[in-house]
């Protein structure tokens, strides 16, 4: 069977490449929430034994891949391509992590949404014959972010109660063609969406039409519904954003409750972890899809999955100078 379009922003694969290892790696508050036995590495020290946190993010980049492919059963030199991206400017965080690998790379910008993206170029990739084995992967870290989107952490600003944390982690997801594992079968490529938020501290908002968007549009040109799914994870909207997700489906006279759960809000113990909303951060899906998710796939707890990777595409100079939000949203499904 070929590549088949089933519509404007909707693919299915012909030749679903299959997860042949993944990997999370957090950081010490990830691995103190509700889904800290998930992951394969709980970093103790913000600086993962480095001098900076970028090169800390880098770091965890770098772990996450050597993970997932031990996982895989085959060296680094039968990685075809990495698809790969981070929050930081030129996305340092993935070029001087990766730059010892030997391998091509595909660095990649979707802010939030960069695992997702990673994983529709990836599957894309391997299903057409293009790459024997490809791996996604992406990654953020809490400090360098907070330096490079807010404040310095010393200022000591306070935070409003819709802001998000960014989660210190990575993920990294290797596809190719195996006998066994959870296969990634659609995907559907978002569309820019903006809602006219202009608050940074309130990205949920300025998500959760750009899901709305990419999922209505999969649902119609796949021939399926919420409930086809077992679980439908975004990655990362956070609390206020997820019920403005929810909220938008029930005036189309769609319901996810019971189907629909938010990375942002799974990572962390938000009553407890003072994180306000919730997680963010381009490695909080991505460490939560390969952690918690995968697991729960190959564990046989969810059959059909779909990951929702959502991107808030805000930089410091557009909040300053007062530019709304745009946002974008992709979407890969996976079969157990």
């Amino acid at each position: 069977m070929s590549e088949t379009r089933l519509g404007a922003q909707t693919i299915r694969f012909g030749r679903p490449p299959r997860v042949l290892g993944c990997a999370g790696v957090v950081g010490k508050k990830e691995g103190e929430g509700p889904l800290g036995g998930s992951f394969d590495v709980v970093e103790t020290d913000a600086f993962c034994g480095e001098k900076t946190w970028e090169k800390a993010e880098s770091r965890l980049l770098r772990t996450a891949l050597a993970h997932a492919v031990e996982k895989a059963g085959r060296p680094l030199a039968e990685i075809d391509v990495l698809f790969a991206g981070d929050l930081l400017d030129q996305c340092i965080g993935t070029s001087f992590g990766l730059r010892d690998t030997g391998r091509p790379l595909l660095g990649l910008y979707a802010a939030c949404a960069t695992m997702a993206e990673g994983l529709v170029l990836a599957a894309a990739a391997v299903s057409a014959g293009y790459a024997r084995t490809a791996a996604a992967m992406s990654s953020s870290h809490f400090c360098a972010a907070e330096r490079q989107y807010r404040l310095p952490l010393e200022y000591g600003g306070q935070r409003a109660p819709t802001a998000q944390w960014t989660v210190t982690g990575a993920g990294a997801l290797v596809l190719g063609a195996g006998a066994s594992g959870p296969s990634l079968t659609h995907a559907a490529v978002g569309r820019i969406v903006d809602a006219g938020v202009k608050d940074p501290a309130h990205m949920g908002a300025a998500m959760a039409p750009a899901v709305h968007d990419t999922l209505r549009a999969f649902f119609a040109e796949s021939g399926t519904a919420p409930g086809d799914y077992d679980l439908i994870a975004t990655g990362d909207l956070g609390a206020p954003g997820s019920e403005l997700l929810h909220d938008l489906f029930a005036r189309d006279g769609v319901t996810l409750s019971g189907r629909h759960v938010d990375c942002g809000t799974l990572i962390y113990d938000v009553s407890a972890q003072d994180v306000h909303a919730g997680g963010s951060g381009a490695g909080c899906g991505a460490a939560v899809l390969c952690g918690h998710l995968m697991r729960g796939l190959q564990k046989g707890k969810w059959r059909r999955l779909l990951f929702c990777g959502t991107g808030a595409l805000l930089s410091p100079v557009s909040s300053a100078q007062g530019e709304s939000i745009p946002a974008v949203c992709h979407v890969v499904a996976f079969l157990a």
